[in-house]
């Protein structure tokens, strides 16, 4: 049975950029550096979610 995986960040549950920047070094890790079609829908959710945690740079005055 395929999964269709979502591009929407999750916000349920509120993850630090630091968590979810581990996540996505983990799937790389996994891959072997080279992702698949699954893997790479997920690693576009995970930066997705990493960019809503990041915190935000003020601009220069």
């Amino acid at each position: 049975m395929l999964h269709s995986m979502s591009t929407t960040v999750e916000t349920s549950s509120q993850r630090t950029a630091d968590e979810v920047n581990e996540e996505i070094r983990a799937l790389w890790r996994r891959s072997g550096g080279t992702l698949s079609v699954e893997q790479r829908e997920e690693y576009q959710r995970l930066v997705l979610e990493w960019a809503a945690a990041a915190p935000q740079s003020e601009p220069a005055a």
